[in-house]
């Protein structure tokens, strides 16, 4: 028998076990089996769990279950509030589908994007609103929004908020709630400013930490190439092609420009997101590269922390990173949600020590084996040995 309980056994309605079954989700991740039960009950969860640990789907399923009915007017009746305008995009879709199954709308509210269709759309009755801090407060300063009437509060990526300097606007908004509500918290972290949220606005929570998740290089497959300048570009480009999504990293904006003209010239389909590009052009890359219609994606690493799609076959470091934990970060992209993944770090002949150097902050000793582009090796490098 399978130790990992079933939806159903969570205490999840048929129709929505039937949905997730559907989407090929027939087994709860460690975070959702713990904290479906007590959510769905109505209590106050605080979870630690870092991203790509299935959380979206521990707050989201217990709120639409516990819904009932589309909010008519202004006032809506869940908040899901988010660092990034990206991370709002994502919750939404995620939760979309299973939303449909009982009738209650869902809808991204950020910045960024025109006010004025967010205030057409929240007319129109909207039950789930999935906000970033700021545009919140626009909108209910503006009252085309209220959250007096909110039945559940979701705080995710606390710690990413407190990072980023939210905190007092997440504050605000929990201030403007009137009724008594079921308030959920996630973060990476419980430590600090995040504690002090928890403290003041969640009531007898019940804690539940998914320690197993955190992201190891022993959950990565780790090669390193040594290349030549001429042919690096061609190296990156046939690694990608034997794999399905590949992310590549670039250290400036610029060079993730000039990386995908020239992967474009040797028939790879790319697309860059940095702060540079407009953010619906950064939102409709990324949304065809998680709906696998774009195989690459280029980025810097600013833009790579509104990046959270899972299947991402094979990271490449198009240049190495500055320290081990930019390393660690944007190889954590990949090896998301209990899958294996490819690191590839590409080095030039003068970047060999800082490779060496990183390679021993983050605890691995694997040989810089030069490659040229016609190379077959590189189309696997998951099976090739680069001991032997």
């Amino acid at each position: 028998m399978n130790e990992t309980p079933a939806w159903r056994d969570l205490g999840v309605d048929t129709d929505l076990c039937e949905a997730l079954i559907e989407r090929g989700l027939s087994t709860p991740f460690p975070v959702q089996a713990l904290t479906i039960p007590d959510a769905l009950g109505g209590r106050d969860i605080c979870g630690k769990a870092k991203t790509g640990s299935g959380k979206t789907l521990a707050f989201g399923i217990p709120m639409i279950q516990n819904l009932d009915g589309v909010t008519a007017g202004k006032k809506v009746k869940v908040l899901i509030l988010v660092p990034t305008r990206e991370l709002a995009v994502q919750v939404s879709e995620e939760l979309e589908p299973l939303a449909k199954v009982r009738g209650l709308r869902i809808a991204a509210i950020y910045g960024g994007a025109n006010i004025e269709t967010q205030i057409k759309i929240i007319s129109k009755g909207l039950s789930i609103a999935v906000a970033t801090p700021g545009r919140m407060i626009d909108l209910i300063e503006r009252k085309e929004i209220s959250v007096g009437g909110l039945e559940m509060v979701v705080i995710d990526e606390a710690d990413r908020m407190a990072d980023m300097g939210f905190l007092p606007q997440v504050e605000w908004i929990l201030r403007k709630v009137e009724r008594k509500h079921q308030t959920l918290l996630f973060s990476a972290t419980l430590d600090g400013a995040v504690n002090s949220l928890i403290q003041r606005y969640q009531t007898d929570p019940t804690m539940h930490e998914v320690s197993a998740k955190e992201i190891t290089v022993d959950e990565m497959t780790h090669r390193f190439i040594h290349v030549h300048q001429r042919d690096k570009v061609k190296v990156a480009a046939a690694i990608a092609t034997s794999t399905s999504r590949t992310l590549m990293f670039s250290n400036t904006k610029a060079g993730c420009d000039r990386l995908v003209d020239r992967l474009s010239d040797e028939g790879i389909k790319a697309q860059a997101i940095h702060g540079d590009l407009r953010q619906n052009m950064r939102e409709k890359a990324l949304d065809r590269f998680a709906q696998g219609k774009l195989p690459v994606l280029v980025a810097t690493d600013v833009a790579a922390r509104g990046i959270h799609v899972d299947d991402v076959e094979a990271v490449i470091h198009y240049d190495p990173p500055p320290d081990h934990k930019t390393y660690l970060h944007r190889s954590g992209r990949t090896a998301r949600a209990g899958t294996k993944g490819l690191v590839v770090t590409l080095s030039l002949w003068d970047q060999e020590l800082v490779v060496k150097r990183l390679q021993k902050r983050v605890g691995l000793d694997i040989p810089v084996v030069e490659m040229f582009s016609n190379d077959d090796r590189l189309r696997n490098l998951g099976k090739w040995n680069p001991e032997s």
